[in-house]
């Protein structure tokens, strides 16, 4: 069944899609707000508050909000982005009016309460210290930060210690009030459900709330830039970036092509040269994701110290070499590939519930799975060896390494002139 969307006088969104057959639902509100809608002083307030919303309301206690869900055989929870934080349930089917009623409680109603505040800071501290000790982890968001430093979104989700420390119900209580508004939350819901219903109750406990002037976020910048630490770690955790398509850009399905064939599996390009036919590393893959004005394609790879510069090498190398050879069967292969994982992951209601959030926030519409796959057949050999020359020359890079090397190696300047030659 096809997507049914509807929207209240005072912007806030509803989607559904129905799925025959299904004996449960996925449904949940997606709010625009995430890491790049926190000034400097915010950073971490967007994750700070996923984690508040389960911490009481007006109506609930802490426990009554994991009980009442649990008890009816459900599961309750929530993601912060750069972009985004979702709050969403998975239930049966006669228990989706219980899971909208929730979610509207813990966002509509949050008591932030003062010693539930220390607590859960306490538990978000921990977190930032597993992430610190978490090298595979950690690389990432160095990574993020080299390609956009001093910007919201190259900064931390769950932001610094010391920022973490400071927050107070003030403060949580201003970022709800500046970036939770109607027009800004997309519920969605997918599996078995009725749209109908789902509308009327969403009008009662979502239409009174006020439409505010949007708050801009700041654009990005893609900058070449880089981060290292030398660590006596067992590898050197290596991470390239290099800017990509923003999920706007007519170019988005050939970059996650491009993605797919230079690192995307076991039959990619990357895995059988480094991995295969070198021994280099263990784990080595590549990825294209997209945000509202940019894209970052990132390659990962664990190695050794000793190995670290020929894997650099070579990863810059097979970059290049993707601009005058990859083959058509090659690019067939990714585009199956994606086909593959957008059908098969719709076949989740949580994942359908997601893609359509995302959707309409990105178009204001659920464009058709005819469509998108239109689109991935569309891009050919010819589309990728243009997209990866572009890649290839006149374009910045970013480099974060962690672990035991040489305090100059690999060169992020060395690396960019072999790129480009």
């Amino acid at each position: 069944m096809k997507p049914q969307i509807h929207t209240l006088p005072n912007g806030f969104r509803i989607v559904t899609e129905a799925m025959p057959g299904m004996k449960s639902a996925s449904v949940g509100v997606w709010v625009n707000a995430g890491g790049r809608h926190e000034r400097i002083e915010q950073n971490g307030i967007a994750h700070f508050l996923e984690h508040m919303a389960f911490k009481g309301t007006a109506r609930r206690t802490a426990l009554q909000i994991a009980e009442e869900i649990e008890d009816v055989g459900g599961y309750i929870n929530a993601y912060t982005t750069r972009e985004v934080t979702a709050f969403y349930a998975r239930v049966l089917e006669n228990d989706v009016p219980l899971a909208v009623d929730v979610i509207a409680d813990i966002l509509r109603n949050p008591t932030f309460d003062e010693k539930e505040i220390e607590i859960e800071r306490g538990v978000i501290l921990q977190e930032i210290g597993q992430a610190l000790d978490t090298p595979d982890d950690l690389i990432f968001d160095w990574l993020q930060d080299a390609a956009y430093p001093d910007q919201p979104i190259g900064r931390t989700i769950l932001g610094p210690a010391e920022r973490v420390r400071s927050f107070d119900q003030a403060d949580l209580a201003n970022f709800v009030t500046d970036h939770y508004r109607a027009d800004q939350m997309i519920l969605a819901a997918a599996g078995a459900v009725d749209h109908d219903e789902i509308v009327r109750q969403a009008e009662a406990l979502f239409g009174d709330m006020p439409q505010r002037s949007k708050l801009q976020f700041e654009p990005a910048k893609f900058h070449s830039g880089e981060r290292r630490e030398v660590k006596d770690l067992e590898q050197v955790h290596f991470a390239l970036a290099l800017q990509c398509p923003s999920y706007m850009d007519d170019d988005v399905y050939t970059s996650q092509i491009y993605a797919s064939a230079l690192g995307g599996g076991m039959s990619s390009r990357l895995f059988q040269e480094v991995r295969e036919k070198r021994g280099l590393c263990y784990t080595i893959f590549a990825q294209a994701g997209s945000y509202a004005d940019t894209g970052m394609m990132t390659i990962y790879a664990g190695t050794s110290g000793d190995d670290i510069d020929d894997l650099a090498t070579l990863t810059v190398d097979e970059l290049k070499r993707a601009a005058t050879d990859i083959s058509e069967v090659e690019i067939a292969r990714a585009r199956t590939q994606m086909k593959a994982g957008m059908l098969m992951g719709l076949e989740s209601p949580s994942n359908r519930a997601e893609r359509l959030a995302r959707m309409l926030a990105i178009w204001d519409r659920i464009p058709d799975l005819d469509e998108i796959v239109e689109r991935i057949d569309a891009v050919n050999a010819t589309d990728v060896r243009g997209f990866a020359e572009k890649m290839a020359h006149g374009n910045e890079i970013a480099l974060a390494l962690y672990g035991p090397m040489a305090a100059d190696a690999p060169d992020l300047d060395g690396l960019k002139r072999r790129l480009a030659s």
